[in-house]
């Protein structure tokens, strides 16, 4: 019986294998064959995830390619989609559970007729249990027994200078008043500065009620510190930090601006608009992204990344547009701009965007990308703006507003008005020369300002 028992258990592992999707297979004398899924990785650089809704109960079937449950990556919240078949048992791990780690089982699965009611008594424990998160490398010699017992403890956040106990010795004028436990920490509360207190109690010691009479006849008092609320920070933003950051620190950025007219930008999107009938309404940013693609063709050095012992010069311009969503930023990316007409540009923003706000972009949508774009015209209190670098990335252009300006007329008669946005190229220097950057902003003014060049 044993014999039979470790040939089934070859078996399922085989096909585990086969499958690509490596679950835990366990066999227990109280509970029927089954498989232990685990947190997936559905990006490169995660290693927790968030649970969010599950598309199936206990009891549900699933097929290959259907949704399991809504996992909120380190980039996005993502669906994960099954590629096996079978029925769920249980449910390990509940919506809203926060950074279950990359392999930590989250259900149980059963192929089709095994009875599930031996599974309602399963737990994390039965799969094998949570599997320890990583340690950070810095704390990897914490076990060692010498230093460990050399080593000071960490000291906690001091309090506020005048709840503290601590500190060098003070002469009696000037320390802290005789007071209770429970009385401090209803002064600190309230907000009233122990030193303002007189006690009432044994030897001179501050009570609680000294301190609800001093809040009684005080009145109000401005608390010494802003009232505030926290925010438990999502993967997401988690990771937007720690690249912006890396950004910064790695990336020597410089900046070039340049004043571009786009009044005969605007009047040929009026045009194109007027005249489509309703298949597509193009935005001035369709033709700045066109517009990129034009100037990375010219000047392919800014259409580069850095990957740390070679310049990688890329053939195709894929932009990654920033779009802001209740989570964060996000830049999913239009492929191959060089090749596409406006129409075909504006469709993709539009459904790229739409996917982005949903939480639905696949990870090849938002995972690369060659140049990006950042615009924030459709504030008007915004004139221009500097934008960081999307690494590895090289350049990203920052777009302010559109405003009118006064300008001399043709003629030199008089003045007119011209509608003009400003562009700040982010450029590192690593990769990007100081002269390369002017010139590909020099090419990108060109083509916006004689629009009729995006359509050939």
């Amino acid at each position: 019986m044993f014999g039979a028992v470790l040939r089934r258990q070859g078996l399922l592992r085989t096909s585990a294998l086969r499958s690509g999707f490596m679950p835990l297979a366990r066999y227990y004398a109280s509970f029927p064959p089954h498989t232990v899924v685990k947190m997936p990785a559905l990006s490169p650089t995660m290693t927790a995830g968030n649970i969010g809704a599950w598309q199936k109960k206990p009891g549900d079937t699933i097929s290959p390619g259907e949704v399991l449950v809504e996992i909120e990556t380190d980039k996005a919240q993502m669906d994960f989609e099954f590629q096996e078949e079978g029925v769920i048992a249980k449910i390990l791990k509940e919506a809203g559970e926060k950074d279950v780690p990359v392999g930590n089982p989250i259900a149980v699965l059963v192929e089709e007729g095994t009875d599930i009611a031996p599974f309602e008594n399963f737990t994390l424990a039965d799969a094998g249990g949570d599997a320890a998160a990583s340690a950070p490398k810095e704390e990897k010699k914490s076990d060692a027994p010498s230093d460990a017992a050399s080593a000071p403890a960490p000291t906690p956040a001091p309090e506020p200078e005048q709840y503290s106990q601590e500190g060098k010795l003070e002469p009696a004028l000037n320390r802290e008043p005789n007071i209770t436990p429970a009385a401090k920490r209803l002064a600190k509360e309230k907000g009233i500065p122990i030193s303002s207190l007189k006690g009432t109690g044994p030897g001179g010691k501050i009570t609680e009620e000294d301190v609800k009479k001093a809040t009684t006849t005080a009145g109000p008092v401005a608390s010494p510190t802003a009232s505030y609320e926290d925010t438990p920070l999502s993967n997401m933003r988690k990771t937007i930090a720690r690249r912006l950051q890396e950004s910064v620190r790695e990336n020597p950025h410089f900046f070039v601006s340049s004043q571009i007219s786009v009044t005969k930008l605007l009047k040929l999107r009026q045009a194109l608009n007027s005249s489509s009938d309703g298949k597509y309404k193009l935005s001035v940013n369709d033709f700045l992204i066109k517009a990129i693609a034009v100037a990375s063709k010219k000047v392919p050095a800014a259409n580069s990344s850095w990957t740390g012992d070679a310049i990688r010069q890329y053939n195709t311009v894929d932009v990654s547009v920033a779009v802001a969503t209740p989570n964060g930023l996000i830049t999913p990316i239009v492929t191959g701009v060089e090749a596409r007409g406006l129409e075909s540009i504006s469709a993709k923003v539009k459904e790229l965007a739409k996917k982005a706000r949903e939480n639905k972009l696949k990870p090849e949508e938002f995972q690369g990308g060659t140049i990006s774009i950042s615009n924030m015209g459709m504030n008007a209190a915004v004139d221009n703006f500097t934008a960081v670098i999307n690494p590895p990335q090289a350049a990203i252009l920052a777009v302010g507003t559109t405003k009118k300006v006064a300008v001399p007329s043709e003629d030199g008669t008089g003045v007119e008005w011209d509608d003009q946005i400003t562009v700040t190229g982010s450029f590192d220097h690593k990769v990007v020369d100081g002269a390369v950057g002017a010139e590909w902003i020099k090419e990108f003014k060109k083509v916006v300002e004689n629009p009729l060049e995006l359509l050939l």
